[in-house]
């Protein structure tokens, strides 16, 4: 089966769970999130095209949505011989045949520009785990279409950097809202200045806010939610 995410590594696992402890040890709330929730699973995607472009498939729809669409399009790009999901593959394909996956205009443009980008070399998806942070996001960002949510999950869910704190995500800001017991949504200089004690493991502090979102919220518990759901 194509694209499925790297087993999970014992050292990763641990890593997680150092993290969640230092977290829970530096802000009490954590600890009550965490005693809601339990330990967050391992949401890991393999770094290559496909999934970027799965990510940015799933921005702005439900879960469901995306996972149809997505299985619409990885089986238009592989075609009957379940080919490999390459840039080469999809720019293949008629305008047309990606609105018939169920892709919107933008999206449409969005995935040729990183197929275009893949081809060229300016998305290396062999150099981009070797960089820093801020480089890797510099790249990604380069592309039109591929925003600073984009990036970050990318480098959070697929590269495993755990101190990348995606401050727009409205999901995560609700998040922060409901654990911190705050009268608003925090605003991202807010979310950033909150979130500046839990360095290097604000990404760990994402993934378990999301997670206490979604079962605050009555959603299906995962990792990850979409920034239209909150």
């Amino acid at each position: 089966m194509a694209n499925l995410p790297p087993p999970a590594k014992p050292d990763i696992r641990k890593r997680t769970k150092a993290a969640l402890e230092q977290l829970c040890a530096r802000e009490p709330r954590f600890a009550e999130a965490f005693s809601a929730v339990g330990f967050i699973a391992d949401r890991r995607r393999p770094a290559d095209f496909a999934n970027l472009c799965r990510i940015v498939i799933e921005q702005q729809i439900s879960v469901a949505a995306a996972a149809t669409i997505w299985g619409r399009l990885e089986a238009a790009v592989q075609g009957r011989a379940n080919g490999v999901f390459s840039p080469e593959r999809l720019l293949k394909l008629s305008e047309p045949r990606l609105r018939a996956c169920g892709l919107s205009g933008p999206k449409v443009r969005y995935v040729r520009n990183m197929a275009q980008a893949a081809k060229s070399g300016a998305i290396d998806f062999n150099l981009l785990p070797k960089l820093e942070d801020s480089a890797a996001m510099t790249m990604l960002t380069e592309v039109k279409g591929i925003g600073r949510w984009t990036a970050e999950i990318f480098l959070m869910f697929a590269l495993d950097r755990e101190d990348i704190w995606p401050a727009h995500d409205v999901a995560l800001q609700e998040a922060m809202k409901r654990l911190f017991g705050l009268k608003t949504r925090p605003d991202v200089k807010k979310m950033d200045k909150m979130a500046e004690a839990w360095r290097p493991h604000r990404g760990v502090a994402a993934r378990l806010l999301w997670r206490y979102y979604a079962v605050t919220a009555k959603r299906a518990t995962t990792d990850r939610v979409e920034e239209k759901t909150a």
